[in-house]
């Protein structure tokens, strides 16, 4: 088995094994597939692809980016790696790490996310740090749209049946008029949590160019009496994982709920076109509401740097929150206020990836100002 690294959309024989791949896995995903390299969120950051392949067949595959001495794969809420059920997994990851430490070079920090059912024994072996991270909701299609309704909680269905009483409606959008008028959305947004978030302001060139991969994302729009009030984003692979990727919101109408009927009208549509999971990207109270199962995400991690300095901030905000979580509650509360971090603990502060979609409103948040970076 040997490794290709690729750094731009594959050739035609390539892409015919890369996708035979994606066919034979359980749960392809947007990200693990060829049109990765199609994405408009990568500029400057140089994608890249691992394939494992032996003779004309592909066995394994690992999407990253670079981003200045860092390379990530990934996101604390989604896994860019996959794996042939009926392949050598060993030698695949094996394979794949080979491939990653070469198109890592000297970078400082490498970063690889998995799910809980693929283990990176070999990068463990490797010296990669295995940490458990809290992980997304995932519902299961399959079941269907009515049984899932019936899962969600008392309050996410009022909430939804609250919105449609109230003159909330949703639909796909399908022209350019319908991606300007969702842009709209997305700037009043920025223009509210632009400086909480870390990425520049994205053009609409590149909002509009990412909602045109049809075959692989659909852009919902909420709309009270014509206006559009809020808009969620959907990546997905056919026949596979359909993924929440970004929401955005306008604050005055955040009463009426598009929210929730945005994520309901999604999974409805996902049920339509046969897709086996919905993965909404976090596990927040919001998220959680929507029923399903709360699955771990595993995050491998080489420290590259005199000191393992990274290892080592980390290992002081743990002992930090450890720490905390020990005060009364009234003290933690005065010391969240003076720190200007209200519901945050000591050493809670997150590292955002610059690969978080669409800067940082990734979907599932209750409302605008308190959207959750998640991608």
């Amino acid at each position: 088995m040997r490794y290709e690294i690729l750094h731009e959309f594959p050739n035609p024989s390539v892409e015919a094994a890369w996708r035979d791949l994606l066919n034979r896995m359980e749960m392809p995903s947007h990200y693990d597939a060829p049109e990765y390299f199609l994405e408009p969120h990568w500029a400057g950051k140089k994608p890249f692809s691992v394939l494992a392949i032996s003779g004309e067949q592909a066995f394994a595959v690992l999407t990253g980016i670079h981003d200045r001495r860092q390379v990530v794969c990934g996101l604390p809420s989604r896994p860019q790696i996959s794996v042939d059920p009926k392949a050598d997994a060993t030698a695949a990851l094996e394979t794949l790490l080979q491939g990653l430490l070469k198109e890592a070079a000297k970078s400082e920090l490498l970063t690889v996310y998995s799910w809980p059912a693929l283990e990176l024994s070999s990068f463990a072996a490797r010296g990669f740090r295995r940490r458990q991270l809290q992980g997304n909701v995932v519902l299961d299609l399959t079941q269907g749209a009515t049984s899932l309704f019936q899962q969600f909680s008392k309050d996410r269905r009022r909430n939804i049946r609250f919105a449609e009483k109230h003159g909330v409606t949703v639909r796909l959008a399908t022209t350019r008029e319908d991606f300007l008028r969702a842009y709209e959305v997305y700037l009043a947004w920025y223009d509210t949590q632009g400086e909480k978030v870390k990425g520049e302001r994205r053009s609409f060139e590149n909002f509009e160019t990412a909602q045109l991969l049809t075959a692989n994302r659909r852009l919902f729009l909420a709309e009270l009496e014509g206006k559009v009030v809020a808009i969620n984003m959907f990546r997905f692979y056919p026949d596979g994982l359909f993924e929440s990727a970004a929401n955005y919101s306008l604050d005055e109408f955040l009463h009426l709920k598009p929210n929730d009927l945005l994520q309901w009208k999604g999974i409805e549509w996902a049920c339509g076109q046969g897709l086996r999971r919905h993965s909404l990207g976090g596990a927040h109270p919001f998220l959680k509401r929507f029923g399903g199962t709360t699955v771990p995400i595993i995050r491998y991690r080489l420290d590259r740097t005199l000191l393992h300095k990274h290892d080592l901030r980390e290992t002081v905000a743990d002992l930090a929150r450890k720490e905390f979580r020990r005060i009364p509650p009234s003290m933690q509360e005065r010391v969240r206020r003076a720190l200007g971090k209200q519901g945050q603990s000591p050493g809670s502060g997150k590292q955002e990836s610059p690969e978080s979609e669409a800067g940082g409103a990734e979907a599932g948040s209750t409302k605008v100002r308190n959207v959750k970076t998640r991608s």
